[in-house]
């Protein structure tokens, strides 16, 4: 179902002094069947890696990306200019460190940033795939990152690293695949989307779908962006990634004018300029389209579905070892559906350690500067590497 991996390539090369941005073309034999019971293929992956791959295929650390993320977790970011997402957690000497491990971040499928998604061409049509994408799930995007792992040539992950949307890529793969993942660090995350996430979701939605450039999903064909629609979608969606204490610390009702309000709707408060600048800027590197698929396919996402409801059943046997990670200010996904994940993995008599980080950062704090959190995933990765016995990272020359 997928390409030969190459003999020479992004295994064999030496570390560079920065990450390598690569594309894979899966699926050319036949095509990956989908949750939905659709088809597709081939399939085209983006993905970056950094490090080495060591002898024995041991050392290899998959991050899997948030929603409005993408593969370029270190820097420069080819559209905003800006360091990768995770450049503060990954990279020589950091947290996940570079040196040690070799490192895969794929854009998912449904991406927009050159992963097969519906703003690519549909090869029976000659057009954008547009609303003509399937649907698809968090499964699927497991899927395309196991073939992806095949084209490398990599049997076994030794963890499998995400928060948010990732957290979820991570806990499928613990369950689709569990002799492929060593260990499985889900972060701020759960095994299902609450209510509230899905209406969220909906609210983003139905802001695109109203936007007149969205033109029934074909804005592309029509050279059209819905860039009001997925702006707002932006905006509403960004809100809950923060906490309302650190709302308040950085801006309260701060003016964005000294001398008082306008008595109109310009952006009057600091807060509203900052969440239009939010929307303003996602709106040149992200796709309409692929928000309401990738959004989609969370609002789906349920472990405890084909278990009968019961979570502890989808993770009944694993060897994987977990570290669940949640934060105490993020109500987007609350410590206590990190609790029930454990819950359900103590049940399963799986190995499992579980940290609540005090912080008031909200659900972003995982792509902030929170030591306790950083200090909790190096502990547990080094941990993990000792009793693999991988050797340590080489001391920087001084």
């Amino acid at each position: 179902m997928n390409d030969t991996p190459p003999a020479q390539g992004p295994l064999g090369r030496a570390p560079g002094p920065g990450p390598t941005n690569h594309t894979a073309t899966l699926c050319t034999r036949e095509p990956m069947r989908l949750d939905s019971g659709g088809e597709l293929g081939p399939i085209t992956v983006a993905y970056q890696t950094q490090g080495v791959l060591n002898a024995e295929r041991s050392n290899a650390i998959l991050v899997c990306h948030a929603l409005t993320g993408d593969h370029y977790m270190q820097g420069p970011h080819p559209v905003t200019g800006k360091p990768g997402w995770w450049e503060i957690v990954v990279g020589p000497g950091r947290v996940i460190d570079t040196r040690r491990y070799f490192v895969i971040c794929s854009n998912v499928l449904g991406g927009c940033l050159g992963t097969t998604g519906p703003r690519e061409i549909n090869p029976a049509t000659g057009q954008p795939w547009g609303l003509g994408f399937p649907v698809i799930t968090i499964g699927d995007m497991v899927r395309a990152q196991a073939l992806l792992l095949d084209h490398l040539g990599i049997d076994t992950l030794f963890c499998a690293i995400g928060g948010s949307m990732g957290a979820m890529q991570v806990l499928q793969w613990a369950v689709a695949y569990p002799e492929r993942v060593r260990a499985a660090v889900p972060i701020a995350g759960s095994w299902r989307h609450s209510a509230q996430n899905i209406a969220f979701n909906e609210v983003g939605r139905q802001a695109i779908m109203a936007d007149p450039d969205w033109s029934g999903g074909d804005y592309l064909s029509e050279g059209r962006v819905p860039r009001r629609g997925l702006a707002v979608a932006r905006m509403t969606a960004h809100i809950t990634y923060l906490s309302e204490p650190a709302l308040h610390r950085k801006f309260g009702r701060k003016l964005q004018n000294p001398t008082g309000v306008s008595y109109g709707f310009d952006a009057d408060f600091q807060v509203e300029s900052y969440l239009r600048h939010q929307g303003a800027s996602f709106v040149k590197r992200f796709d309409a389209n692929s928000y309401l698929f990738i959004t989609r396919a969370m609002d789906y996402f349920d472990l405890a579905a084909a278990h009968d409801g019961v979570l502890a059943r989808a993770f009944q046997g694993t060897k994987t070892r977990f570290c669940v990670i949640s934060f105490s200010s993020d109500w987007l996904f609350p410590t206590a559906e990190s609790r029930a994940v454990v819950r359900a993995l103590n049940a399963a008599a799986a190995r499992v350690s579980f940290v609540e980080v005090t912080t008031d950062k909200g659900h972003d704090a995982f792509l902030l500067d929170e030591p306790a959190f950083h200090d909790t995933l190096s502990g547990f990765l080094n941990g993990l590497a000792e009793q693999a016995g991988l050797p340590p990272a080489p001391e920087d020359p001084s």
